[in-house]
């Protein structure tokens, strides 16, 4: 009887360390909830469970401002001898360290998975002169200033999009008139009252207001054209070098272990290539973007490289 009794403490004890194990997976998700960030956190790890990767506890953290970059400066602090300390992130975040003169070096932390993309779209008032990209960008190049274009904050992949833009079509970057906007209803808002000559944002925030004949998309920043915007043309395709995706990712604590990485890299790979995945982004509307480790690791690098000298050549970093 007691043999059994100790067989029973000895498989409970067991269940009790694994919990623990579990318990130690923990997520940064540096937003407030219910923002792209932290839908894109959870959604990845629900996925995980329901595809039998990853079925194990995970404790969620959020803490938005700054572009990211607050939340990662916890997480750089908080993960410290935390195996499996784990952050979502994005493009904006690149951007956001340096205009915020944050300490965060994002080349310290671990890439695990560049995982989803939303491209950016350029689109004027229904009744626009601007017909075409060429049209806006032949008025932006004879007056900038009076070229109001809005989009997100200051620096951010909307502003960036903007600044390619300029340069592909030889105007300087410095001479734009952007002006940063609350959200995407509020850059329509402005476009269809007049105040803005064109806005640029993700294609989610400005599909519908197209759909409903309030604005005119002029051009998207995919290398192709997208299914669900079939008679828009690409920035390239309008004769402008610009490619360009709002994307978001993963990345490992500064300490994480090699192996530690290692698993979850390949979890994030199965993920990819999950039917739970694939009916999240069908939902979501998300672009499939997927990278694993040591390639995400050189997409930031380039990434990195490419938007701060945007941020230089457009005034807004040194």
């Amino acid at each position: 009887m007691k043999a059994i009794q100790w067989l029973k403490a000895l498989a409970f004890g067991a269940v009790v360390c694994a919990g623990a194990a579990h318990a130690q997976v923990s997520v940064m998700l540096p937003a407030n909830p219910g923002g792209g960030w932290d839908s894109t956190g959870r959604q990845a790890f629900q996925a995980m469970n329901q595809a039998g990767i990853y079925t194990g506890t995970v404790n969620y953290t959020n803490k938005g401002g700054a572009g990211g970059t607050i939340g990662l400066a916890d997480f750089q602090r908080a993960s410290k001898g935390k195996p499996d300390a784990l952050a979502v992130f994005g493009a904006i975040t690149v951007g956001a360290v340096t205009l915020n003169k944050s300490p965060i070096d994002l080349s310290k932390f671990k890439p695990v998975a560049r995982l989803t993309a939303e491209y950016l779209v350029l689109a004027v008032k229904a009744d626009s002169p601007y017909k075409t990209l060429d049209d806006f960008v032949k008025a932006l190049k004879s007056n900038p200033g009076a070229t109001a274009v809005g989009g997100g904050s200051a620096g951010g992949v909307d502003h960036i999009a903007l600044a390619l833009l300029a340069q592909s079509a030889s105007v300087p970057p410095q001479s734009l008139n952007y002006i940063p906007q609350a959200g995407g209803s509020d850059t329509v808002i402005g476009i269809v009252n007049g105040t803005l000559k064109a806005g640029i944002s993700g294609v989610s925030e400005f599909q519908q207001f197209a759909q409903d004949g309030r604005i005119r998309i002029l051009g998207v920043t995919t290398a192709e054209r997208m299914k669900n915007l079939p008679d828009v043309p690409t920035f390239k395709e309008a004769g402008y070098d610009v490619e360009i995706a709002n994307w978001r990712g993963v990345l490992g604590s500064i300490d994480m272990p090699e192996a530690n990485r290692q698993e979850w890299v390949d979890r994030f790979t199965k993920l990819s290539e999950s039917d739970a995945w694939k009916a999240v982004l069908a939902k979501q509307g998300w672009d499939p973007y997927f990278l694993p480790g040591d390639q995400f690791g050189a997409f930031m690098q380039s990434e990195s490289q490419r938007i701060n000298q945007v941020l230089k050549d457009a005034g807004l970093a040194k």
